[in-house]
């Protein structure tokens, strides 16, 4: 019997033991930190194996293959004595596409990921079809593919599950944009994080789909590299030719293969962003078979996505929004550029590489001020600062919703879009956003 050993229990690790477990390998599980009890319920009932806080050598490095969760970086010791050791290593995603004939809709870019997933998943379970929503977001697909199988998956890919992905086959590969992100974990080569985002149409064939912003110019200069087989699905806010889809005179127009039209402000999503989140969604559902009144419904009643430009509330006349899912620097450009009104903004978490110089004009624009909320605020201090806006600096959420409410004036929209991660005071960017939220409520 071979044996796999899966590092990392959470959603994506566990599901990866379940359906390990289920074809019949040898499992055992381990995690560096603590395994939340309803994940080491999920084992314990199926009799897998597990630890919690080590690495035990002997009980991993006599693996045939290591299924790694996309959070452990390259660089951790393990990972590298598993890598001495010669043993592969592979993510959930890959082993789970081993097992399973189903329809592939993968999805990913630097931002607008889980928006345009969401939507997919919006039009696809609206159009009655059997489809699971999985990767970042939803149940992991190992999971599905093990004890909840479906025709179809909708599967939000980050750069981290994509690096690790061989033999997996994308029949609709949707790709957003490519903007600096996560550099901490590529050697801060763009290059490098680049390379990861364009496996993404690996093991494309003649039979499969690659829909793609034709605007983005890594995209495109990317694509002089590629020999691609599957069908070209560009993208654009503009007309132009040969484009698949695009908005022209208000109207939302895809071309092929089944022409379709709406009205631009019939769509649910707003500002210049969600106009790409919309087109490829649509387009990938036009791909699909889905009827264009079908189409037309779910694009026009999708509700959005929780800590994506999320409004919370008003308060005394200001505007909170939570815009936590913003964790690198082009998702606030995006963000800022979309407000109407003067804004508080929140920054701060944990640098990735961040180059703030795209957000400068746009903060000078729209920011009457800022408020850093991180551990360590000093790089944010040296760009900002010589800017003029009146600035603040905190330490905990409610410090920073008192902050933030204590500098806006009636009108005011008070952003939190960080453009860092979460992990230096809060669990992830979901706890961020909570926080926000409750705290924004009890003023």
């Amino acid at each position: 019997m071979d044996r796999i050993v899966i590092l990392g229990a959470a959603e994506s690790g566990v599901g990866a033991a379940v359906l390990a477990k289920k074809k019949g390998f040898e499992v055992f599980v381990s995690d560096m930190g603590k395994i939340k009890p309803h994940y080491k319920q999920m084992l314990d009932e199926r009799q897998i194996p597990w630890e919690e806080g080590q690495h035990t050598e002997n009980l991993i490095l006599n693996a045939k293959e290591i299924i790694k969760s996309p959070g452990i970086p390259d660089k951790a010791p393990m990972i590298q004595k598993v890598r001495a050791a010669g043993i592969p290593i592979i993510s959930e995603i890959e082993f789970a596409g081993r097992y399973t004939n189903s329809k592939m809709v993968c999805i990913t870019g630097s931002n607008g990921k889980t928006t345009t997933t969401s939507l997919i998943y919006h039009i696809f379970k609206n159009a009655g079809y059997d489809v699971g929503l999985a990767g970042n977001i939803g149940n992991s697909l190992a999971l599905q593919v093990a004890e909840d199988p479906h025709a179809i998956y909708v599967i939000e890919l980050s750069s981290f599950q994509l690096d690790n992905m061989y033999d997996f086959r994308a029949n609709i590969a949707v790709l957003l944009n490519i903007t600096p992100d996560h550099l901490d974990r590529y050697d801060f080569k763009m290059q490098n994080y680049t390379d990861s985002k364009m496996r993404i149409i690996r093991n494309q064939t003649k039979d499969d789909a690659f829909v793609f912003w034709n605007d983005d110019p890594i995209i495109a200069q990317e694509l002089k590299k590629y020999h691609i087989e599957s069908r070209l699905c560009p993208f654009s806010i503009l007309k132009k030719q040969g484009m698949i889809g695009y908005i022209a005179d208000g109207e939302y127009v895809i071309e092929k293969p089944t022409p379709f039209n709406m009205e631009q402000e019939a769509l649910s999503l707003t500002g210049k962003h969600n106009l790409y989140n919309s087109l490829a969604a649509g387009i990938t559902a036009d791909l699909s078979g889905i009827s264009n009144e079908q189409i037309r419904k779910s694009l026009s009643d999708f509700k959005g996505v929780e800590h994506r430009l999320e409004r919370v509330c008003d308060v005394r006349g200001v505007h909170f929004v939570n815009d936590s899912k913003a964790t690198n620097v082009d998702a606030c450009w995006y963000a800022l550029d979309s407000m109407k009104t003067p804004v508080i903004l929140i920054l701060g978490g944990l640098d990735k590489g961040n180059d703030y110089e795209a957000i400068r004009d746009l903060v000078r624009q729209k920011c009457r001020g800022l408020v850093f909320l991180g551990v360590d605020n000093r790089k944010l201090h040296e760009f900002f600062d010589p800017i003029g806006i009146p600035t603040a600096e905190v330490r905990s959420m409610r410090d920073c919703v008192n902050e933030c409410y204590r500098m806006a004036q009636p009108g005011d929209t008070v952003l939190l879009s960080p453009c860092c991660a979460s992990f230096d005071l809060f669990k992830n960017m979901e706890d961020r956003g909570e926080q926000f939220k409750e705290f924004v409520r009890a003023l």
